[in-house]
């Protein structure tokens, strides 16, 4: 056996105006898991892009060795027939279709009159089983949760054979329960020899999962650090991605919270929006100060992003009620529109779905919620379009040749700086965000804490949802805790712990 699976070597990536990799090099070893780490705009998504044939053969310069044969991808149906299979960040399931049809779709179980759909649904019951998974083959993908949803994409790779796993953040839309089954998941296939790459921005669950760890930096390789012992030092894997020490996540700030209540919200009670005799939202009362950041804690379905969203013009759910007010002035808010003018804003978790348009410029994207700002009679000004979205650039240190270039370029972490500046632009009083770090590395996201300190210092008011307790913590003046579309518990940020939030979770499931 070749002492390694496969060799990247002086692989060089070029788009428009940048250059995205550069004489990188990556070797791995058959049977382990290895783990590619970087800055947002690193890459490394790229690097897998390259492998995987999502960029073919001759887009690319340099060399790609799997198991001792050199290989030139044209298309991902070329590496995935050699057993190499990605799992990208955004999960490619059609949520109209069943389990058992998204694992075999493009790959169909063929019989002598179509496709044999008995197979189909047997086969697919036992790759499920092999990732713990417990539903019917034939449960349609919009009735499951994105941790489940993320099984299914591990068990659709099984399902053609793979020999190289590669996953692209495959827990950043999971809480800690189900982040560690998947992680232990990849152990188990580790034990049975299959070799895997995994990008994460999750340093703790790097050096948890990873035998060795890549470091890339502005499309360069820095270092291969050994991770034989599991206890890596994650100071040093920060020094690598960002080039400088990063002695505190969090940035310090005064903490001059004000008496005055930006938003309050009493009663609030929410409804599925198609089985409208479930409750998403049941009787939820809080508030937030102007100058605090008060953070929302809960598992996965707790109810905090519908929350969020039906506060956001009703943007979610039907038979909203409750009371809404903003600055002690009792409003109704029935639209976007009429919570974008009433000093609200809201930035969705789901940057690629819901807020942002792809295939429009970054000077589109930043002042599309306040055109009206930037026009002159009905017209838009594009000079003054380009200067706030350069000014927007600059502020939020958004790493882009121009701002006219496509959004979806952008990595994840620059598309959320302008997911940001877009809202900032707005120049909300109220600003909600919905899992605001994501996908992205420890340089962005002390930059966005950053944002949101310098928010609250003029007085504005910030509701961070967010999975990672960690992060809760270390930001926020006050947490509140949600289970089951209840509010279940309210503790200063001073005084809340990991532990204590969990427990006001668990204790809550036992009423």
């Amino acid at each position: 056996m070749a002492e390694f699976i496969l060799e990247m070597k002086k692989i060089t990536k070029e788009f428009p105006g940048v250059k995205a990799l550069d004489n990188v090099n990556l070797q791995v070893r058959p049977g382990e898991i290895h783990a590619l780490v970087g800055e947002n705009g690193a890459g490394k998504s790229t690097l897998m892009n390259v492998l995987s044939g999502t960029y073919p053969y001759g887009t690319y310069s340099g060399d790609i060795v799997y198991n001792g044969e050199e290989c030139q991808f044209k298309t991902l149906h070329d590496s995935e027939e050699k057993g190499i299979v990605i799992i990208h960040q955004e999960l490619a399931l059609i949520p109209e279709l069943s389990i058992g049809e998204n694992m075999f779709l493009g790959n169909e179980r063929k019989g002598r009159f179509g496709i044999d759909w008995d197979r189909t649904y047997h086969e697919a019951g036992e790759h499920m089983r092999q990732v713990g998974l417990k539903e019917e083959a034939t449960t349609l993908i919009k009735d499951i949760g994105t941790g489940k949803q993320q099984l299914v994409e591990i068990a659709k790779a099984l399902s053609k054979n793979v020999k190289l796993l590669i996953l692209d953040e495959p827990t950043s839309s999971l809480n800690e329960e189900d982040s560690k089954m998947l992680l232990d998941l990849l152990l188990g296939f580790k034990k049975e020899g299959m070799t895997s790459i995994i990008i994460s921005h999750k340093l703790n669950e790097i050096s948890y999962v990873a035998d060795k760890i890549t470091v890339l930096r502005d499309g360069s390789t820095i270092e291969t650090i050994d991770n034989a012992d599991h206890n890596i030092d994650e100071a040093r894997i920060i020094r690598g991605m960002v080039g400088r020490e990063l002695s505190d996540r969090y940035p310090s700030r005064e903490h001059n919270v004000s008496d005055k209540v930006g938003l309050e919200v009493s009663g609030w009670t929410v409804h599925h929006p198609i089985y409208t005799e479930k409750k998403v939202v049941d009787n939820v009362s809080f508030n937030v100060r102007r100058g605090e950041i008060v953070g929302f804690s809960g598992l996965q379905g707790a109810g905090r992003t519908e929350l969020a969203m039906s506060i956001f013009g009703r943007s979610y759910g039907t038979g909203v009620s409750g009371k809404l007010k903003i600055d002690g002035k009792e409003t109704e808010l029935k639209s976007v529109r009429s919570a974008i003018e009433a000093g609200l804003a809201y930035v969705t978790e789901d940057r690629k779905g819901n807020g942002l348009i792809l295939s429009e410029s970054i000077a589109k994207n930043t002042t599309m919620s306040r055109l009206e700002k930037v026009c002159s009679k009905g017209i838009i000004n594009f000079d003054k379009e380009n200067a706030v979205a350069n000014d927007y650039k600059e502020k939020l240190k958004t790493k882009t040749p121009s701002v006219q270039q496509a959004v979806g370029n952008l990595s994840g972490g620059n598309q959320q700086k302008v997911l940001l500046a877009k809202w900032m632009f707005a120049d909300p009083e109220v600003l909600i965000l919905d899992e605001p770090t994501r996908g992205i590395d420890v340089g962005a996201k002390y930059e966005i804490y950053c944002i949101m300190n310098d928010l609250v210092a003029q007085g504005k008011s910030v509701v961070m949802i967010s999975s990672e307790m960690p992060e809760l913590l270390g930001m926020c003046d006050r947490i509140y805790v949600m289970n089951e579309g209840k509010m279940v518990a309210e503790m200063p940020a001073s005084e809340a712990t990991q532990e204590k939030i969990m427990s006001a979770i668990l204790q809550s499931d036992k009423k």
